[in-house]
């Protein structure tokens, strides 16, 4: 069962004297921030709050949260995990959150043999890596389009292409 609440960035510090923070997105770009009005900080939702402004500042945010109103404030904050509703967005065709593709298993599509599962996703800059784990051994697969077949996330299945010598090859 996928968590109605993701994980979505962290607060690294405050900005300004008036109570802002500055969070750190766990997105592809900061600015996919700006689509949410509330942010909370559990993983259960129960601890809910507005947001008042929001600003990027290159590969962080500046953002006024309701009820927090100085520094001293903000401050208190740092280090905090923050979660949005995953109700609150509807992601583009062959977009995905990362946790949902953790725990997927991974087949070949052209002979549907087993792979091993998704363990983690590294951002490269130019792609993001999936970590494929089969028993001890950990493969890096570049996530580009052109090699993945499908993505069920309901079924927790992913049908990829891989490129020779990626996995052992028999031959």
């Amino acid at each position: 069962m996928k968590n109605r609440y993701i994980e979505t960035g962290k607060i690294v510090g405050t900005h300004g004297v008036k109570g802002m923070v500055r969070i750190q997105p766990w997105a592809d770009e900061p600015e996919f921030l700006k689509n949410f009005k509330t942010l909370y900080l559990d993983k259960n939702g129960e601890k809910a709050v507005k947001i008042r402004e929001i600003k990027v500042l290159k590969s962080v945010l500046a953002v006024k949260l309701q009820g927090i109103e100085t520094i001293e404030e903000a401050e208190k904050y740092r280090n905090t995990v923050i979660y949005i509703d995953r109700k609150d967005i509807k992601l583009p065709d062959g977009r995905y959150f990362v946790t949902d593709l953790i725990g997927c298993e991974v087949y070949d599509a052209a002979n549907n043999s087993f792979l091993g599962k998704l363990s983690d996703v590294s951002k490269t800059g130019a792609n993001d890596v999936w970590h494929i784990k089969n028993g001890q051994a950990e493969y890096l697969f570049p996530a580009v389009d052109e090699m993945i077949d499908n993505i069920d996330i309901e079924a927790e299945k992913i049908y990829i292409k891989p490129i020779k010598g990626i996995f052992e090859d028999a031959d």
